[in-house]
């Protein structure tokens, strides 16, 4: 008799029905949604205002430093510099800008200095060289003769215009949204496998340190109670998953009613100005709305439960198959490297890769190499992608899952029963002979 759906049965409701999950399944939503909130937060948090003391012998730039909500820029420039450096030492004063008086300003723009008791950040020092670069530039044109007013006229701001073939009007930031969507679907590719991988690996060491593996197998074979865990768990997970789509979309909809009818009621009240920005953010927002319906939407929800079930199911295999060779996690530490290295990889090639040339060379390889395609393939199809391509890696995956179970159930039969003993890379290849 096929024991596999009753294993299968055992091993989804006892993930379902375990506390853990019930409580993740919904507070899991709630913990995104208040981390997006606080890093929102952080993000409006203004920083502390900061002091730069300026030392300009040459009178020529300090009033070309601007305050802002971060930088306060003082003119002490008739103080002596030894005391400015101890006061930068005292912390009196965040950094001290130093600009001597050279009239050769090829001199001049290599001897100043900015002195700070910590390094300054990137973005401020270049903000201070294009202040200084911009003053002496100016005087450069001043001394040639040049008018710099007809210099400004004469550059030419160039706008192109993206079109597709049908004249449809497209914009700039089209890939970048193909990339986000992608990238989404690639990263909760990659963060299911890792989390359910794991649920398998310590349900199989749970139940071997326990020695109720011992009674279990006296009735299943080894190869049906692997697979009755890959599949219960991947289930687990698809239930999990879809429980956090309808909550997704039930928000959604309920938060774009809220706000639909805010901006109804205020629109009225709003000036020509206001009228007018809302009018560009409007048409800009219903190109972006419509670019997003002329994805492949229902192609990219296939492939992402397609690759999600082949993903998972491979990476599974591994993950099983280390639990069944080590008596607990801190053993099985050895051998996750090189298992979670390839979905890093994916992650890598498909924001690095994809979003500059997604129907390159190496984005068309990695997403049919079977290790890492789940979250490569993922960042492509977005960009549209041949069926044909994803025909073909659809089934390497699913083939190399198939030889990657038959390895695997080799390890899991005799590393199920091993105990006291930590395994080796040696040892594994030993279980896969024998």
């Amino acid at each position: 008799m096929n024991k596999l759906p009753l294993i299968i049965k055992r091993e989804f409701i006892a993930k379902v029905r375990n506390k853990s999950f019930i409580v993740m399944t919904f507070l899991s939503p709630l913990l995104f949604v208040a981390i997006a909130v606080f890093v929102g937060y952080l993000s409006t948090m203004k920083a502390d205002l900061k002091t730069i003391a300026i030392h300009d012998e040459s009178r020529r730039f300090v009033n070309e430093f601007k305050n802002d909500e971060e930088f306060k820029y003082v003119d002490l420039s008739a103080l002596d510099i030894k005391f400015l450096k101890d006061s930068i030492v005292n912390e009196s004063y965040e950094g001290l800008l130093i600009i001597p008086n050279l009239s050769n300003n090829n001199l001049l723009q290599k001897n100043i200095q900015y002195i700070s008791n910590e390094s300054p950040g990137i973005m401020f020092v270049q903000d201070l060289e294009e202040v200084i670069s911009k003053k002496i530039t100016q005087e450069n044109f001043d001394k040639q003769g040049i008018d710099t007013l007809k210099i400004n006229n004469a550059k030419a701001k160039v706008a192109i215009q993206i079109k597709k073939t049908n004249g449809e009007t497209t914009f700039e930031g089209l890939n970048m949204i193909k990339t986000v969507v992608g990238g989404a679907f690639g990263y909760l590719i990659m963060m299911f496998i890792v989390l359910y991988g794991n649920m398998v690996m310590r349900s199989v060491i749970e139940e071997k340190t326990s020695r109720i593996i011992e009674v279990i197998i006296s009735s299943v074979k080894p190869f049906q109670l692997m697979m009755g865990k890959i599949i219960g768990t991947s289930l687990a997970g698809i239930l999990q998953f879809l429980i956090w789509a309808i909550l997704g979309l039930t928000a959604m909809f309920i938060l774009s009613s809220i706000f639909g009818v805010q901006m109804g009621a205020t629109a009225g009240v709003q000036d020509q100005v206001m009228q007018s920005s809302q009018s560009d953010f409007a048409s800009n927002a219903q190109i972006i709305i419509k670019e997003l319906r002329n994805l492949p939407i229902a192609t990219i929800l296939i492939s992402f439960i397609i690759y999600f079930i082949g993903g998972y199911f491979l990476y599974s295999s591994f993950y099983a198959s280390i639990g069944a060779a080590v008596d607990n996690e801190t053993d099985s530490q050895q051998f996750l490297l090189p298992i979670i290295m390839p979905l890093i990889l994916g992650v890598y090639i498909g924001f690095f890769t994809v979003i500059n040339d997604p129907h390159g060379t190496i984005a068309t390889v990695f997403s049919m190499i079977p290790l890492t395609s789940p979250i490569v393939m993922m960042m492509r199809i977005p960009f549209g992608v041949p069926w044909w391509q994803i025909a073909i890696s659809v089934t390497i995956l699913f083939a190399t899952f198939f030889g990657v179970v038959w390895f695997a159930a080799k390890i899991y039969r005799i590393g199920i029963l091993m105990y006291g003993k930590k395994p080796s890379w040696k040892e594994l290849y030993k279980w896969l002979k024998y």
